[in-house]
C-alpha cells in the first residue's frame, strides 16, 4: 500500500476536513465513470479510497503513522551504522598506515646516523690528506690554472718593456735592471701564492660544508615528500561523507547556494548546478573524512527536493494541476496556471478530458546540456460544490439514452 498522505496529496498533520476535502477533489477527478477511456481509472479510484478509509479513522491513522515512524527510525539507524562501521575500517587503516611510517622514520634514523659516521669519517681524511684533491677541485672550479698562466703572461709582457726601456736608454743605470729583476719575481710570486692560498683556504671550507649538508638534506628532502604525499599516487583515499540536501524548486532553478550538515558536525557549501534533480548527486572533492596517513575522502550530497503543494517534479519536467469545470472541459478555454518561473497563458482546447495534458517547453528545471525540461499541465476535471438539477436531467437523459 502506498502512502495515503501521498496518495491524496495532503501534509501528515493535515486535519479532517482538509483529508475529506482532498478525497473528494480526487475522487470526483479520477471516477471510472468520467474517464472511461482510461484503464487505470478505477484502479487509482480504490486507491483512493482505501487512502480515504485509512485516514479517516483515528486508530488506523495512529497506527500507520507509528510505523512510519518506526520505519524511518530504522533507515535512520542503518544509516547511522553503515557511517560508523565506515569509520571503524577508516581509523583500522589509519592505524596499519601510521604504524608502516613510524618503522619507516626508524630506518630512516638509523641510516641518517651511519650516514653522519661515513661523513665524519670521509671529513677526518680529507682533513689529514686530501690537499691535493682539494686544489684540483678548487682549480677545476675557480680557474686558478688560467689566473696563473694570465699572471705569466702579464710577467713576460713586463720583461719585454723593461728590455725595450734598456735599450733605449743603456747609458743610464745598467745595475739597477739586474737589482729589478731581482726583487720583482719573489714580489709577485708572494701574492700569487697567498691569493692561491686563500681560494683554497676558502674552497676546503665551502666544500666540507657542502658535504655536511648535502646528506641532512637529502634525508629532509625524503621525509618532506614521504610525509606529503608528494610522488605517491597509491595513497588509499578515506572514505567519502555521505549527506542529504533538501532543496526546494525555485532553488534550483536560480542555482542557489546550499549548506547541507555532515555526519561528523561540520558544514558545507555549493551552489547548485545545473542537472539538478530528484536523487542527483553532487561529489564535494576533498571534503569527506579526513584521517592521518591517507588521502581525504569526498563529500557526496543527494539531493531531495522538498514537497510542493503546486507542483511535482519527473525528471526535469515540472508537473502542475489545472482545475476545470465541465463546461470548459467540453467548450474550450483560456486559463492561467502557476509555473516555477511564473503565472503561464494555458489554452485548454475543447473537449479535453482528464487524461490530457499540455507541455509547455523550456518552463521546467535546467539540465546539464544548457536546455531546461517542460512545464507540463494536467487537466482535472471537477463537479461544482452543489448539485445543479439541469446538469442532472442531463446527464440521466444521456445515460439512458434520452435526449431532449
Amino acid at each position: 500500500m502506498r502512502d495515503p498522505y501521498k496518495v491524496l496529496g495532503v501534509k501528515r498533520d493535515a486535519g479532517a476536513d482538509e483529508i475529506k476535502a482532498a478525497w473528494r477533489n480526487m475522487a470526483k477527478a479520477v471516477h471510472p465513470d468520467h474517464n472511461q477511456g482510461d484503464p487505470t481509472a478505477s484502479a487509482r479510484f480504490a486507491e483512493i479510497g482505501r487512502a480515504y478509509e485509512t485516514l479517516k479513522d483515528p486508530r488506523k491513522r495512529n497506527l500507520f503513522d507509528n510505523a512510519l515512524r518506526m520505519a524511518e527510525a530504522k533507515k535512520q539507524e542503518q544509516t547511522i551504522m553503515q557511517q560508523r562501521q565506515a569509520a571503524r575500517e577508516a581509523a583500522a587503516r589509519a592505524k596499519a598506515a601510521q604504524a608502516n611510517a613510524e618503522r619507516v622514520m626508524e630506518e630512516l634514523a638509523r641510516a641518517n646516523a651511519s650516514a653522519q659516521k661515513a661523513a665524519a669519517a670521509g671529513a677526518r681524511q680529507q682533513q689529514a690528506g686530501a690537499s691535493e684533491a682539494a686544489e684540483e677541485m678548487v682549480e677545476r672550479i675557480f680557474g686558478a690554472q688560467a689566473a696563473r698562466a694570465a699572471g705569466a703572461q702579464g710577467q713576460s709582457q713586463t720583461h719585454s718593456q723593461q728590455a725595450h726601456a734598456q735599450q733605449a736608454h743603456p747609458q743610464q743605470t745598467q745595475a739597477k735592471p739586474h737589482a729589478a729583476d731581482a726583487a720583482r719575481p719573489p714580489e709577485h710570486e708572494t701574492t700569487d701564492s697567498e691569493a692561491a692560498r686563500a681560494e683554497e683556504e676558502h674552497m676546503d671550507a665551502a666544500v666540507a660544508a657542502g658535504a655536511n649538508m648535502s646528506l641532512p638534506l637529502s634525508l629532509l628532502t625524503s621525509l618532506v615528500r614521504r610525509f606529503t604525499g608528494a610522488g605517491q599516487p597509491g595513497l588509499e583515499k578515506a572514505p567519502d561523507e555521505v549527506a542529504t540536501a533538501t532543496v526546494t524548486i525555485e532553488d534550483i532553478m536560480n542555482g542557489s547556494w546550499t549548506t547541507v550538515s555532515l555526519p561528523e558536525g561540520r558544514e558545507v557549501g555549493f551552489a547548485l548546478p545545473a542537472g539538478t534533480t530528484e536523487g542527483h548527486q553532487i561529489r564535494l572533492k576533498g571534503q569527506g573524512f579526513k584521517l592521518p596517513g591517507m588521502q581525504r575522502g569526498d563529500a557526496v550530497i543527494n539531493i531531495h527536493i522538498a514537497p510542493d503543494a503546486r507542483f511535482s517534479v519527473d525528471g526535469f519536467d515540472v508537473h502542475a494541476v489545472l482545475p476545470l469545470n465541465i463546461e470548459n472541459a467540453v467548450l474550450g478555454t483560456e486559463a492561467r496556471v502557476d509555473g516555477p518561473l511564473g503565472p503561464v497563458n494555458v489554452t485548454v482546447p475543447a473537449w479535453s478530458g482528464s487524461d490530457k495534458t499540455i507541455r509547455i517547453p523550456g518552463q521546467g528545471l535546467p539540465n546539464d546540456s544548457g536546455g531546461k525540461g517542460d512545464l507540463v499541465v494536467e487537466l482535472r476535471i471537477m463537479l461544482w460544490e452543489k448539485p445543479d438539477a439541469k446538469v442532472t436531467d442531463l446527464m440521466r437523459s444521456m445515460r439512458e439514452g434520452l435526449f431532449l
